[in-house]
């Protein structure tokens, strides 16, 4: 049984339709990927798993069960925590203060302390910026931060969109060997990526999403070495 089943899943914005009957599942253990172009549907695809985006057919089961009319805040007590496209983070609050505000939904308050040093061994960055206020650190302060907050919150799946967006070389690197850490740590990823390279490279499987429908999937490997990906998405004919 797949931890995150879609089934025939569609999504609208108004009349405009995002998805159309997109089917694919995510195994415990996994890092799956979507890769396509801008407007293809992968951002609307992670909306629609964390409940941020309602579906107008088809179903979402986690962990066996369905989950396609649950509440987002609801998803994330089950066990779906997202480091959204953006980061989102608050500009206001301290490096602590956000990581604490990715634990709300926890009741176990005693387990805390350790899942804070979990993210501070992970970013050692943020314990340094541990007092300084979340707007004022760089783009990949703040994406670490985003991804530190969700992992508070104790996920079994972890969404990712795009955590690579608008970081300088260094931090892209840097984000993608956590990304393969935190998955041997036994938390299961789904990760919507521009970067196919480095996607495709650390994924298990990968799906490609065009125009809100899949029209490829395989493993990573096969996907990085398929000429229609290399010259579509990699840049290389």
């Amino acid at each position: 049984m797949a931890l995150l089943e879609l089934t025939g899943v569609s999504a609208h914005y108004g009349r405009i339709q995002a998805l159309h009957e997109i089917s694919l599942t995510v195994e415990e253990g996994e890092v799956v990927t979507l890769i396509g172009a801008n407007g293809a549907g992968k951002t609307t695809t992670m909306r629609a798993v964390s409940g941020l985006r309602p579906l107008s057919a088809g179903t979402l089961t986690f962990d066996g069960d369905d989950i396609s009319t649950l509440r987002a805040d609801l998803r994330v007590v089950r066990g779906i925590g997202q480091a959204p496209e953006g980061r989102g983070i608050f500009p206001g609050m301290t490096v602590l203060e956000n990581l604490d505000m990715g634990a709300y939904t926890r009741k176990d308050r005693k387990e805390l302390p350790g899942d804070l040093e979990r993210v501070f061994e992970l970013f050692p960055r943020l314990a340094e910026r541990r007092t300084q206020v979340g707007g004022t650190l760089s783009g990949g302060e703040q994406q670490m931060l985003a991804i530190g907050r969700a992992l508070m919150a104790r996920p079994r799946l972890l969404l990712l969109d795009e955590p690579s967006m608008g970081l300088a070389p260094q931090f892209i690197a840097q984000i993608f060997r956590i990304i393969s850490e935190i998955n041997q740590q036994g938390v299961t990823v789904l990760l919507v990526e521009q970067n196919a390279q480095q996607a495709l490279s650390r994924a298990h499987r990968a799906y490609v999403l065009e125009s809100g429908r899949i029209v490829r999937s395989g493993t990573g490997s096969e996907l990085l070495a398929d000429p229609a990906i290399k010259d579509a998405y990699l840049g290389v004919a």
